[in-house]
């Protein structure tokens, strides 16, 4: 391969890369990049073999997916006694649940676990974007969920009170919920893009400056080529 090839493969690398889905976003390092420009050649099997099957970073995406819908479900049944043994559902739809000793801390207890188990990673989640100064969605889901609970606590020692602990389980659901579906609407989407990309050709028509039109690898074409 000669010098003026070899430029032209790592020109059109750059290209792809950017015009693409850009791959290497997901991997950055000074290292990683040093390494990709002195291997043109791999760096092209990498990123058509094992970044397009990562693309839109499905790997993590579909993670995330399966975290967020086991704990929805499992949230979701965890706040059934909540919601039932609340006293201002009680009161709203006309019906009473039979008590017995310590019911009374049925809806404090559940609604601590669903908060622990549904509620701490949307605060892990919050914890990046404040310590960039770059409060988001997680911040304010975890400034709603961080409020109503302890407020909630609170109403077990302040007389005259009465906490939110039946709206903290349900936000948390709906979050869990709402991220679930988002995360699998993400997986989707990348999946379509990986089947876009597998339909990319590996040939080009390139239209010389003498008005010929020669047949090249998709390698060597260059920015400012004409296809």
């Amino acid at each position: 391969m000669t010098p003026h090839q070899q430029g032209n493969e790592t020109d059109h690398h750059d290209d792809h890369d950017h015009g693409g889905s850009t791959h290497r976003h997901a991997h950055p390092g000074a290292a990683g990049q040093d390494s990709q420009q002195q291997n043109p050649s791999q760096n092209h099997g990498h990123d058509h073999g094992q970044d397009h099957s990562t693309m839109g970073h499905g790997v993590d995406h579909s993670g995330h997916e399966q975290m967020f819908r086991r704990r929805f479900w499992i949230c979701l049944v965890l706040s059934i006694p909540v919601l039932l043994y609340s006293p201002t559902l009680q009161e709203w739809l006309g019906f009473a649940m039979p008590g017995f000793p310590g019911s009374q801390w049925l809806t404090p207890l559940f609604s601590v676990i669903v908060f622990a188990y549904g509620g701490v990673p949307f605060l892990q989640m919050a914890w990046p974007e404040l310590r960039n100064r770059q409060p988001g969605m997680m911040t304010l889901i975890s400034l709603a969920i961080i409020v109503a609970f302890i407020y909630s606590l609170a109403t077990l020692v302040i007389p005259n009170t009465m906490g939110f602990f039946w709206e903290l389980v349900t936000l948390i659901d709906i979050m869990l919920l709402g991220h679930w579906l988002e995360m699998r609407s993400v997986r989707q989407a990348s999946g379509a893009l990986n089947e876009l990309a597998k339909l990319m050709p590996d040939t080009a028509e390139r239209l010389n400056e003498d008005g010929s039109v020669e047949e090249v690898t998709v390698s060597e074409l260059k920015s400012d080529d004409k296809v």
